[in-house]
């Protein structure tokens, strides 16, 4: 092959690839003969006005001057007294021509535009014009020509400027805005003598269309916090005044006339747009005239951003759009079919309409969505192997049918909310159909199906339960400012608490001090000022474990026989404030139990003293000791079985028989971890019973007469309150608290076998970790029961507080899926994959242990001929 057959071929091969990424990435995603759908019903206006600000930012508009005035007082009137506002999100690239497109067809940006330099369409679109009787527009020759381009038949006229006139030097390019309120006085004046025009105005279905450059092009010029750019603005509000009374006027005040304002984008403070920024994605939109609701006065609003309080409207419900929506909802005002390509959800909360003109847009708008679905799906049949063709089975032709069906007669029943729950599911089902048909052309492996549509069924969901969001929303917002947003930073500063704490064990002595002073921070020291002392003791007590060496590090003996020795010495307090409370809450058979799970404590202490002896003389593990420490790991899971139900006596007998196993799995300071732990949670419970009582929940009686058993009737179960967020929080905390609160990470995959010496020590890797996940889970355990007695003594239902503890817990799977790391030393990816993983299983965690402390609370075994109970 010679050099210049080498060269040519080279360059044509490269000439394929460069001209590839137009087919790959630049296809239009527009389809074409899809069915017109129209709301049956009457529309509540005959003629629309749309008003598009070209370059006006939302705050430029909505923000009082220095002064306290309105930058557009007519517009500012009809926002507080006669319409309805909010703003509408755009898209980028925040450019006029995707934007007006957005505004008056109701898609996005098409990368096919790419071919045109991005100046117009390539391929031709429908719009609410080509829709309309007839469409006037004046204003610039960039914009209008492209809607008149696309219309079939002769019906939208267009009055343009010449293109020299949109000079970016001239003195003042708000007179390209008085251009178009000139024309429009002048074309309604000779309509009077004109009979043919004055006839097409009178008409149905007509739309009026007054692109305003001006403010745009005077931002460019001047910025937009500039002098030229705010009279702009003042001007463009006056000659709106003007141009919405002569129409009134010219019409009679017949009422029948909606008027929409928007921009097609907004600028940045050095006047430009094209990118992402808020100050270009967020425009205005006042809606008001035949058809619209007027403003619905509010008490709280709850919006990411604080614009509101900048703007001064409070009290005004803001009603934000997608850009795409303005389509739909001009369509459904003026009784025209959906625009065919069209991918905006009408705004219902704009229409003034009854329920049954509300449904029948909300139908014909999912219509004409799965119309563009239809012939998507027949393309792709036709331009793929029948054997390679999966059909959407949600979404095939028996299930639309038997979907519209369905909501078709729910709108005949008069069951509108049921046809909007279908039309929802079925645009979310729409959904699932694009991001699948999405995933079958790029072939992606059968994983990235479940990745991807596992999340619309879970957003279905959220939003069929959106009520009970806002109702939270609003007890959060019945708060004062600073209330509400202290909680809101307190939620996020425990969870981030929680996060550190998985890399730094000390991260939970900090959230452990904050903890003492929970009830002087809530007033409930003055309520309880015992309780609300011996809180905070332990707390600090609990505190100091993070900061000691992880276990296994510095082997304690003595310490361990202490502890247990201690636990007896408490023991003993308990039997005999037992011995003391009437015959209703104790009997022989519980007083034998106790005795049990007391002798229990004493071997234990036993043979960890003797062991360690036997083991430092190298006489290796008695016989009799094992068989001991086995037996007691046996009973400790049956006693608490056989005590009574009776809250603390229960919470009690299941300590004990956890700590005389733990006591044999311990080797240092960490036999004190479970005893501190669980005086806390005794302390807990009471403190979260004081807590009802003032925030007036409750009116319980002592904790002395609850009993698990007969606890759980569910007509009692109350509604969920802000402060049970805390409680779950709580939950989430003590629960990762008894995972670090001796140990880490390391500790857990490297650890010290002489914690089983009292069982086993022959090696046998099973066993020992069977015994060294008993040591782990032990903690868990005594906070699952306590919190279940707090689901019982709070009459609320364990869903409602596991529900909660989800959330929290899998937005702290949030931070480790994003810190999971793919480069470095194993140890750094082990242990990044480790953290992931951990928190992702506390979900599966807690959900378990639940069961098991729902087990180990309320059933009870009788070995006398006694009554038996059962729980209900």
């Amino acid at each position: 092959m010679g050099i210049s057959v080498f060269i040519l071929a080279g360059l044509l091969v490269h000439c394929v690839f460069l001209v590839s990424i137009f087919d790959i990435y630049f296809s239009s995603p527009l389809v074409h003969g899809m069915t017109p759908q129209q709301t049956p019903l009457p529309p509540p206006a005959k003629r629309l006005v749309l008003f598009v600000a070209d370059g006006l930012r939302a705050d430029s508009l909505y923000e009082l001057n220095s002064n306290s005035t309105p930058p557009a007082p007519y517009l500012r009137s009809i926002l507080e007294n006669n319409g309805s506002w909010g703003i509408s999100h755009t898209r980028v690239p925040t450019e006029s021509r995707p934007g007006h497109v957005a505004l008056i067809a109701g898609f996005y940006e098409d990368v096919s535009a790419v071919a045109k330099g991005w100046k117009e369409n390539p391929v031709e679109f429908d719009s609410v014009f080509n829709e309309s009787k007839y469409t006037w527009s004046w204003g610039s020759p960039d914009i209008l020509p492209m809607f008149a381009k696309g219309a079939s038949g002769d019906h939208v006229y267009t009055f343009c400027y010449t293109a020299e006139s949109e000079d970016f030097g001239a003195q003042d390019a708000a007179k390209l805005d008085m251009w178009v309120f000139d024309h429009v006085k002048s074309f309604f004046n000779s309509s009077r003598s004109n009979q043919t025009l004055f006839s097409a105005l009178n008409e149905e279905k007509v739309i009026l269309f007054l692109h305003l450059l001006g403010i745009d092009t005077n931002g460019h010029a001047h910025r937009p916090n500039s002098r030229e750019y705010k009279e702009n603005i003042k001007k463009v509000d006056e000659g709106v005044k003007e141009i919405a009374s002569m129409i009134d006027n010219f019409y009679g005040n017949d009422g029948k006339t909606a008027f929409i304002l928007t921009s097609d984008h907004g600028m940045t403070d050095w006047g430009t747009h094209g990118a992402g920024h808020p100050s270009e994605t967020l425009t205005p939109l006042i809606v008001w005239g035949a058809g619209v609701n007027y403003p619905q006065r509010v008490t709280s609003q709850k919006f990411e951003d604080n614009l509101l309080k900048e703007w001064k409207l409070e009290n005004l419900k803001r009603l934000d759009v997608n850009q795409a929506d303005v389509a739909p909802l001009m369509a459904s005002l003026i009784g025209v079919p959906f625009p065919l390509n069209s991918v905006g959800t009408l705004p219902l909360e704009y229409l003034n309409s009854s329920a049954h003109f509300k449904a029948e847009s909300m139908f014909t708008n999912a219509v004409q969505i799965v119309e563009q679905f239809k012939v998507k799906m027949s393309q792709k049949r036709e331009t793929t192997l029948s054997f390679l063709f999966t059909p959407f089975k949600p979404l095939s032709d028996s299930e639309q049918i038997n979907y519209l069906k369905k909501a078709r007669l729910y709108i005949q029943q008069q069951k509108y909310d049921e046809a909007e729950s279908t039309v929802l599911f079925y645009g979310f089902a729409f959904v699932g159909m694009i991001i699948a048909f999405f995933l079958l052309i790029q072939t992606s492996p059968w994983t990235y199906y479940i990745y991807c549509l596992l999340p619309v069924p879970v957003w279905y969901a959220v939003v069929k339960e959106l009520p009970v969001i806002q109702d939270l929303a609003t007890n959060l917002l019945s708060h004062n400012m600073v209330q509400s947003v202290g909680f809101i930073f307190i939620c996020i500063l425990g969870i981030e608490i929680l996060v550190f704490s998985f890399f730094y064990r000390s991260t939970l002595t900090v959230g452990l001090l904050v903890f003492a002073g929970w009830p002087v921070i809530t007033q409930l020291w003055a309520q309880a000022k015992t309780s609300a002392s011996v809180w905070t003791l332990l707390c600090v007590l609990l505190a100091i474990f993070p900061l000691m060496p992880v276990v296994g590090r510095e082997p304690n003996i003595p310490l361990v026989i202490a502890t247990g020795l201690l636990t007896l010495l408490i023991s003993c307090f308990s039997l005999a404030s037992l011995c003391k409370n009437k015959n209703k809450y104790r009997n022989n058979e519980d007083l034998k139990v106790y005795f049990y799970q007391m002798l229990s404590i004493a071997l234990s202490t036993y043979v960890v003293s003797s062991t360690h002896d036997s083991l430092k003389n190298k006489q290796g593990l008695p016989l009799l000791n094992q068989i001991i420490s086995w037996m007691t790991l046996v009973s400790s899971s049956v006693l608490p079985l056989l005590s009574s139900t009776f809250l603390i006596q229960r919470l009690f007998s299941i300590l004990l028989s956890l700590m005389s196993t733990y006591l044999l799995l311990s080797t240092g300071y960490e036999a004190l971890f479970p005893l501190v732990l669980s005086g806390l949670m005794f302390v807990w419970i009471n403190m979260e019973q004081e807590a009802l009582q003032h925030y007036g929940l409750s009116l319980k009686p002592k904790l002395a007469v609850f009993n698990f058993t007969y606890a759980t009737d569910i007509t009692q179960f109350r509604q969920l309150h802000l402060d049970d967020v805390r409680r779950s929080f709580f939950f989430v905390f003590f629960i990762v608290t008894a995972f670090f609160g001796t140990g880490n990470i390391a500790s857990v995959n490297s650890f010290d076998p002489a914690s089983v010496y009292c069982f086993l020590t022959v090696f046998s890797p099973f066993m020992m970790g069977s015994l060294l996940l008993l040591k782990v889970v032990i903690p868990f355990v005594l906070v699952s029961c306590a919190f279940e007695a707090i689901q019982v003594t709070t009459q609320l239902s364990s869903k409602s507080l596991l529900l909660l503890v989800l959330v929290i817990s899998d937005i702290m799977a949030l931070h480790f899926f994003f810190l999971v790391k793919d480069y470095g030393s194993w140890l750094d990816i082990g242990t990044s994959i480790s953290h992931y993983v951990l928190v992702m299983s506390l979900t599966i965690f807690m959900m378990l242990m639940n069961g098991l402390a729902q087990l180990l609370t309320t059933q009870r075994l009788q070995l006398s001929r006694g009554t038996k109970h059962h729980s209900t």
